[in-house]
Parts: structure tokens; sequence; C-alpha cells
């Protein structure tokens, strides 16, 4: 055999075995992260419960569940750490990809709430008694059926008009169906349609502002936004910075792995 094909040969051995290696990355659990290549979506709790308890972890903060998703598929990381919902609808896109379920997680849920800045009582109160009025009058009910349907079909309700002079800005990250994401050219989802209904009952128009879920609390103290409403978890470090609302839905953490 010529040198040449020797090469040739070893080399191919070597990227098989690589290849085989990588492909060997088994993860069933949360018991099986230690080590692992982990991606996150920056600022959400999921990044931070993986820093708190995933030993010897490679971490991996992304702008949105999907660009972390894409490195999972490309193979330069092997998990994601993602909410149920966003989780769900990454992996309906890309069918090679599948969600691990964990009791840790099932047994932890997270209450969604809106969060607005520290001592804008007279927003608070509007805002709960919005939630309030939802879940008594059965609107609640039907939001949830026209943004989580059992049949995974999505039907997107008309904008909620007002007429009010003044502004209210609803700061939010357009990455998170079915909460918020853009269709088309419009930032819709199950937070945005609950903003619409906010700004009307306030008497105030509604401006939606997406930017990164990390910048969200910042631009909230800075007033560049008057309450946030983005899937965000009620948590002991953000009751420090925001005041929040009524809880409005619970959600638990998943594993995003390769099938």
């Amino acid at each position: 055999m010529k040198k040449s094909m020797i090469i040739t040969a070893a080399l191919a051995a070597v990227f098989a075995f690589t290849a085989c290696s990588k492909s060997k990355v088994e993860i069933n659990s949360v018991a099986d992260l230690a080590g692992k290549k982990i991606g996150v979506q920056a600022g959400t709790t999921g990044e931070a419960w993986v820093q708190d308890n995933v030993a010897d972890v490679q971490l991996s903060s992304f702008k949105t569940g999907m660009d972390a998703a894409l490195d999972l598929k490309n193979r330069a990381i092997d998990a994601v750490i993602l909410d149920e919902l966003p989780a769900k609808a990454i992996v309906e896109r890309n069918p090679e990809l599948q969600i691990i379920r964990d009791s840790i997680f099932t047994n932890n849920k997270e209450a969604y709430a809106i969060a607005v800045k520290k001592g804008n009582a007279e927003l608070l109160s509007s805002i709960n008694n919005t939630i309030a009025s939802m879940k008594e009058s059965g609107e609640y009910e039907k939001l949830v059926n026209a943004f989580m349907p059992v049949d995974g079909k999505i039907t997107i309700p008309a904008n909620v008009a007002a007429d009010g002079s003044k502004v209210v800005k609803l700061g939010t990250n357009a990455a998170f169906p079915p909460f918020e994401y853009v269709e088309g050219k419009n930032i819709v989802g199950f937070d945005i349609t609950m903003g619409q209904i906010i700004a009307k009952n306030a008497g105030m128009k509604l401006e939606v502002v997406d930017m990164a879920f990390d910048s969200l609390i910042p631009a909230l103290q800075s007033g560049t936004i008057d309450f946030i409403a983005a899937g965000m978890s009620v948590n002991e470090e953000r009751k420090k910075n925001v005041d929040f609302s009524e809880t409005y839905f619970e959600s638990e953490q998943v594993i995003i792995v390769r099938k």
C-alpha cells in the first residue's frame, strides 16, 4: 500500500473514532449533565440553575433558545436547558431533537408573572386587577386555548385596540413561543395579547419593545419600558430589583438533546 493511502486510512480511522465518540454522549436525566457542554438562554432561570447545580459544566449562554438549539444540532454542545413550552416549539421545528424531563424540574415548577419598576403601585394594581378579571370572566382560559391548544394549532387573537392618549411600554424578548414571538412582521403571543388587555383596561395605548432577555430588568429600572411580560419566572433575586404581579402561569425546565 502506498504511504499516502496508509496516512489517508489512518486519518479516516481517527475521524471515525471522533464522530463515534461524539455520538456516544447520552443524557437521560439531570444526573447525566455533569461535565457536559450545556446551552442556555442568557439571563434565564435555566442559566442560573445550571450554574448552581451542574458540576464541571461547560456553559454557553445564547441570545435565544433557538440559537442554543442550532449549536446542539451542530454538536457544539451536548444539551439545552429551557422552559417547557418554548422547548416544545423548538423540537416541533427540529425533529432530530427531543425533550427529556426530570422530576427535579417537574416537582419545582416556576411561576410566571409581570414585572414593574419597584414602587410603581398604580400600574401593578391595574395589572393585578386585569389578571383577576381575565380569570374570572373566562378570558384567560380562552387565551390559553388560543396559544396552547391541545391540537397544537395556535389561533392568534385579533389585536385588542385601546383609545388612550398615553402610551405604556411593554418590554419583552420575542423569541419565547407561545408567550412572545415574531409572526410575519408582528410580535404576537400570550403575553402580548394580555399586555394589550392590560393597556386597554388602564386607558392607555400599548407599545411593544423587543430586546434581549437579560436587558429587560435594566431597561425597566431605567424607565425605558414600563412593565415586563416575557415568560419571566419569579425568584428571590429578581424580587430585589422589580415588583411582581400575581402569577399567571406555571412552567418547568426541560432538557433538549439530540435523538
